[in-house]
């Protein structure tokens, strides 16, 4: 099943180029808010994997916003790729490095993102969407509570982060659109259905055109039922919560010299089985 944000109606996707508006096709069982969707996870699940998607009609992609909108927390993890870590001239840590980032900075797939003043880079990040919460969770229990997977952009203003220590991860990586996510949430028995290995996609992405980043995902140093299980350990995990899972190497600021993002760029990202999102930037 994939599901997506159309211009804020929760709707499901045929897989040729087609979606159904929830509301309407369950007749008013699940509502239109595709927030809402997650506090029914399960029924709602069970309902659509036998729904007729016959109807299913045509959308224009720049109608896509934020497949989980409100989201009642957000974790991020940083230096969770070892080729990461050593591109900033760090060891890999020893546990998860985890900070929290805001719902304000949540945007769709395909959006015009405003810079802030200077050094405003891009890291490419597969993201979860916990569909059951709980605490306590297990390793071994951790991807049953995921309802699915989307793509992410954790966009950063070096110039914020660096100011003083310690780094200010949260703040430099919340200005408005800094966290773009989408197009839609894949779950986890469709990317399984489709021979994916979950522990193993592939994911990148490209600045004009030339490719910064492209790793898979078995490179994570913590895995996505690692972090279930650790955030658990601390925090009451919410259905609708996000989790992103951290970037590989190849981020702007790594660079010799480093580069970032101006005015008229175009940022093209990816992840296999979820697909790829476009962000143009603009002065803001």
């Amino acid at each position: 099943m994939r599901i997506a944000n159309l211009a804020g109606r929760l709707v499901l996707l045929d897989g040729n180029g087609g979606c159904v508006d929830v509301e309407e096709l369950s007749q008013g069982r699940f509502p239109s808010d595709p927030q809402e969707v997650y506090t029914h996870w399960e029924s709602f699940h069970a309902w659509a994997a036998s729904a007729s998607l016959d109807g299913a009609q045509g959308f224009d992609p720049g109608a896509l916003d934020a497949v989980v909108p409100r989201p009642p927390q957000i974790f991020a993890v940083g230096l969770n790729y070892r080729g990461h870590a050593e591109e900033a001239g760090l060891k890999p840590p020893p546990a998860t490095v985890v900070f929290n980032k805001y719902v304000s900075d949540l945007t769709g797939p395909v959006t015009n993102i405003g810079l802030s003043p200077a050094n405003v880079d891009w890291e490419v990040e597969m993201v979860a969407v916990v569909g059951i919460g709980g605490r306590h969770i297990s390793e071994a229990d951790g991807w049953a509570h995921i309802a699915g997977l989307t793509l992410g952009q954790d966009i950063s203003d070096r110039v914020t982060q660096f100011a003083a220590p310690p780094t200010q991860f949260g703040l430099a990586k919340s200005y408005p659109g800094y966290s773009p996510i989408g197009p839609f949430l894949v779950t986890i028995d469709e990317l399984q259905e489709a021979g994916l290995n979950l522990d193993d996609l592939e994911l990148g992405c490209e600045v004009n055109g030339r490719i910064r980043q492209k790793a898979q995902t078995k490179d994570l140093i913590f895995s996505v039922p690692a972090l279930v299980a650790r955030i658990s350990e601390v925090v009451t995990l919410i259905a609708g919560d996000l989790i992103f899972t951290g970037t590989p190497s190849g981020v702007g600021m790594g660079m010799t010299p480093p580069q970032y993002l101006k005015a008229g760029d175009e940022l093209i990202s990816w992840c296999e089985g979820i697909g790829e999102m476009r962000h143009h930037f603009i002065n803001d």
